[in-house]
């Protein structure tokens, strides 16, 4: 599986607050008129466009109502007005309760205002999971601006091409991250950089622990990970401060239809591109997910989710942190998910209830003994996304935990969910893994398309199209690209082909052409090539992807080299000096003849495959 009239006010607190306040209840929400959607249970309605419908779990509906809310800072601010003394996110032991999220992201609304942040401008931010993360977040999207969220363990490089792209003027930080930010400088017009540490949001009166934290992340840091002193930057702390002083910041007045995300994905091809995805995408996505859960929301009792997943991706944005703000949920953010060590050093101290993620991780985590020994006696369901979960994995997570993973379906350009298997909270153990990637959501239309252009029947394979409020308003300044997968009656082809049984639900059988999907993650071919014929010694190369039983597919590259002497340790740290690091190739072949290609030129992937 991949996210109105704002009042920026501000609340008049001093900084640090002495954090979150014990956890409150609040009263179930009905799914309805005031709630995430309408209507009868999509299982009472027989609409043959629809037959999935029929297959709907009680009380989940056909279609869910976007009239509540115009933007994502409405959303927020009524969440943060029901559970204010609740805990919203926890990093590190160190919580922070929604009433403060609210106070610091209106704070660092102000401050964006007040040094000239326009709506609709864009402000990039660049970390892990943490604190700020949601703060800046959503003092963004109340400011009226335009979030571009960028992976911080991207190259000089990639973070130049999303800057440069984008427009972004504004760039938050974690420190970890600024030897990049130093070394893209050149390339881009930024006009601000905000730099913060990770403890720096702790809330513990003069904040020993945040410092603390701050000094030993600095000394236990990986070599590539330089801290450097950028010229003329903010301290993130000066900002919320400056914005905390502001006895009032201009009110902002958004549509839903205005711009929200620029989220940047490879699309079907090529060079990272920004999906446009409007406030109405992301709380339509956000609505499908809760309607999901049926008659009730039930926010009575506190959850606990695990984020493992960043929320810089898609999915990790929409279900980990917006969904589970809107249940009034406790948070618990991972900062770095693959060190499982420090993942279960947080872990052994919770008792929690749902976790996201994609199966490498899910595989990793089984792996560890403490994590077998946990307590799952609280735990109702595990959301599985952004690649195919193999059933070996899937099993053995079951036998492990007592809930089966549940699949879903999605991309960046759906904002992202499409397709889901049905939840039953209500009795956890009875769900069950169906190696599908389940029904569409409420208010969505899937159809497969055959290579001849007709809609595929029942059981006839055909190339994935969807159409409903979550398909995204196309690619950012990129006409030709957008029309190349949007038509004028709004149905997206997504390039991935499956088969749709008689119930509705939908089985993937192949994927985009050329895309690798390495750990949840998309890389496209023609990016790795464009690096790597770079590279003086290197003739013509291709990318290509191969099975890996950790991380579904790694990334093969076939060269042919013009200098003989081009090694293969060579080629590879000219990779990594330019790509992130999962894009980076695992497997190079050196090959002596040219590569097959098509009549007209193009080299045949699909034969190298």
């Amino acid at each position: 599986m991949s996210t109105n009239e704002s009042r920026i006010r501000l609340a008049r607190v001093a900084m640090p607050d002495a954090g979150a306040a014990a956890d409150t209840a609040a009263p179930a929400r009905p799914v309805g008129p005031e709630g995430a959607a309408t209507g009868v249970s999509g299982a009472q309605i027989v609409d043959p466009d629809r037959p999935w419908l029929r297959s709907y779990a009680p009380g989940v509906p056909a279609d869910i109502d976007l009239t509540r809310y115009r933007s994502i800072a409405e959303v927020f601010e009524d969440n943060v007005r029901q559970f204010a003394d609740r805990t919203a996110f926890v990093s590190l032991g160190s919580p922070m309760s929604y009433r403060r999220c609210g106070d610091l992201a209106h704070a660092f609304a102000a401050w964006l205002q007040s040094v000239g942040v326009q709506p609709g401008d864009r402000v990039a931010i660049m970390m892990p999971n943490c604190l700020q993360y949601p703060v800046c977040l959503f003092g963004t999207l109340l400011a009226g601006a335009v979030v571009v969220n960028v992976n911080p363990l991207y190259t000089a490089r990639e973070l130049a091409h999303q800057l440069n792209d984008s427009g972004a003027e504004t760039l938050v930080v974690m420190d970890l991250f600024t030897g990049t930010v130093q070394e893209a400088l050149p390339q881009v017009r930024l006009k601000r950089v905000v730099v913060t540490r990770i403890g720096d949001l702790f809330a513990d009166g003069l904040n020993l622990k945040g410092r603390l934290v701050n000094r030993l992340v600095r000394l236990t840091a990986p070599k590539e990970r330089r801290v450097v002193s950028l010229r003329e930057a903010i301290d993130l702390r000066d900002a919320l401060r400056s914005g905390l002083r502001r006895s009032a910041a201009l009110p902002v007045r958004m549509q839903a239809e205005d711009l929200a995300f620029l989220q940047y994905t490879g699309g079907t091809t090529g060079v990272a591109k920004g999906a446009m995805l409007s406030h109405r995408n992301i709380i339509a996505n956000l609505l499908q997910s809760l309607a999901w859960r049926g008659h009730y929301v039930d926010t009575s009792q506190v959850e606990t989710n695990v984020s493992l997943l960043p929320m810089y991706h898609i999915f990790s944005l929409t279900v980990n942190c917006l969904l589970f703000m809107c249940l009034g949920g406790r948070n618990v953010l991972i900062a770095n998910p693959r060190d499982v060590k420090r993942v279960m050093m947080v872990l052994r101290k919770e008792r929690f209830n749902g976790m996201a993620g994609v199966s490498t991780l899910f595989n990793a985590l089984l792996e560890n003994e403490d994590f077998r020994r946990h307590d799952f006696s609280d735990f109702k369901l595990t959301i599985a996304g952004g690649m195919a979960t193999p059933q070996a994995i899937a099993q053995r997570w079951q036998q492990v935990t007592g809930v089966p993973v549940i699949e879903g379906y999605g991309l960046t350009e759906c904002s992202p969910i499409v397709t889901i298997n049905p939840v039953d909270l209500s009795q956890p153990r009875n769900m069950r893994y169906t190696g599908t990637v389940g029904l569409p959501v409420p208010s969505t239309q899937v159809r497969l398309r055959r290579e001849d252009g007709r809609w595929a029947a029942v059981g006839e394979p055909g190339e994935v199209c969807v159409r409903g409020p979550q398909v995204m308003q196309g690619y950012w300044q990129r006409p030709h690209d957008t029309a190349q997968v949007l038509d004028a009656e709004g149905w997206l082809a997504t390039g991935d082909i499956g088969v749709m049984d008689e119930q509705g639900y939908l089985r993937l059988i192949d994927r985009r052409k050329d895309m690798i999907l390495v750990s949840g993650f998309n890389v496209y071919p023609n990016e790795i090539e464009d690096v790597v014929m770079r590279h003086p010694g290197v003739r013509e190369c291709a990318a290509v992807g191969v099975p890996d039983a950790v991380a579904g597919e790694r990334v093969k590259l076939i060269v042919v080299p013009s200098d003989a002497r081009l090694t293969e340790s060579e080629l590879l740290a000219h990779c990594r000096r330019h790509l992130v690091a999962y894009k980076v190739p695992r497997i190079v072949e050196f090959r002596r003849e040219e590569l097959p290609k098509s009549t007209v030129g193009k080299i045949l992937r699909r034969e190298l495959r």
